[in-house]
């Protein structure tokens, strides 16, 4: 339990507040769409698709891996499961780690010349899919990929590639997912948003410096709270009232590195979401996930209170070929565990991921 105290401050800064580019690290690239025909019918005017990519693209192109982000996070989200000799090993694969919609890298609210703030048209999980398609088979010209790896509102796209384009990907890797958003989820996102609106200085979307007290509370709910289980906290703090201080620590951190609108418009895409409603299903959930053919293994954590385990529990009784997996069977890090911010859990994905991907863990 040691490892929860020492990393805890690592987890947030990993995910929420994803890190900024160093000189060491790939370049930062944008690739331009055109306008995103959105399955609304509506268009994100002039969007583009921020990535990053990391190792070689074989003559061959056949060893490529897509990876899709979590909700606020960007493509460092899962650096700790990349480079020689991690389970995305770029010495084997070429790494194409995306920025989903209104992340602020990729087109979004906060950074959309045509359509700012509120303007912005709402847009799917599907419509995050569509958008790494496009880059794959336009800017690379990429038709099958080794396999699809996210975790959170990433493991949600992951399931959403499977059903999507079914016979684009050998393997799924979709670490504590969602198929379908269960009304917890949906609750938590509301009182998120609700933190962010409800404060005077949103002033509709058009704020001009940060809304601070609705970014404070909002921090306390997603990422102090539902983030996190009540273990993690007895583990970190021996005397209780030591929290207060740490969590006004954790909201200063916040102001740094978060925009509230795209905050409102993934949390948007994210409730709404269920493989089910893919065109030619009907609504049905079991239905569009059994249409799944890549070997696919998710991840689950204990005690998950943002995406709880029952759900993806649930939804692989209906993938033809699964594996689940529990995090670091043992410990209590919840929806953390796929923060890689604690070292048992980051040890954990990287050689339960490897094994799947070189053929020891497919069914």
């Amino acid at each position: 339990m040691r490892s929860i105290y020492v990393a805890a401050f690592a987890f947030f800064a990993a995910t929420a507040l994803a890190g900024a580019h160093t000189p060491q690290q790939p370049p930062h690239q944008l690739f331009s769409e055109g306008d995103l025909k959105l399955e609304s019918g509506e268009s994100i005017r002039d969007f583009s698709i921020s990535y990053v990519t990391h190792g070689t693209l074989n003559a061959e192109k056949s060893n490529a891996i897509l990876m899709v982000t979590a909700i606020s996070g960007n493509h460092h989200r899962i650096d700790f499961m990349i480079g020689p000799g991690k389970a995305l090993d770029t010495d084997k694969y070429f790494i194409i780690c995306t920025d989903a919609i209104a992340n602020g890298l990729t087109t979004s609210p906060s950074n959309s010349k045509t359509q700012p703030h509120m303007a912005f048209p709402k847009f799917s999980i599907r419509d995050m899919v569509e958008s790494q398609y496009r880059l794959l088979r336009e800017k690379f010209g990429i038709t099958h990929v080794v396999a699809v790896v996210g975790p959170s509102m990433g493991g949600m796209q992951t399931l959403q590639w499977g059903v999507s384009h079914p016979d684009f990907m050998d393997s799924l890797v979709a670490m504590v997912p969602l198929a379908k958003t269960p009304g917890w989820t949906v609750a938590v996102l509301e009182a998120s948003r609700k933190a962010i609106m409800n404060d005077p200085a949103w002033k509709n979307g058009d704020y001009d410096a940060p809304p601070e007290k609705g970014v404070r509370l909002w921090r306390d709910i997603l990422n102090l709270l539902a983030a996190r289980t009540p273990d993690m906290y007895s583990a970190q703090f021996k005397n209780g009232m030591d929290v207060l201080p740490w969590m006004e620590q954790q909201e200063n951190a916040a102001m740094k590195a978060f925009d509230a609108n795209d905050w409102i418009y993934q949390t948007w895409a994210y409730q709404a979401h269920d493989v089910g409603t893919t065109p030619g299903f009907n609504g049905d959930t079991a239905k569009a996930l059994s249409s799944i053919k890549a070997n696919t293994l998710i991840f689950t954590g204990t005690k998950d209170l943002l995406n709880p385990e029952f759900e993806p529990i649930a939804a692989s009784k209906s993938i033809p070929h699964v594996t689940v997996k529990t995090i670091s069977p043992g410990t209590v890090t919840g929806h953390a565990s796929a923060g890689g911010g604690f070292p048992d859990d980051v040890a954990f994905l990287n050689r339960e991921t490897s094994a799947f991907l070189s053929g020891i863990g497919k069914p």
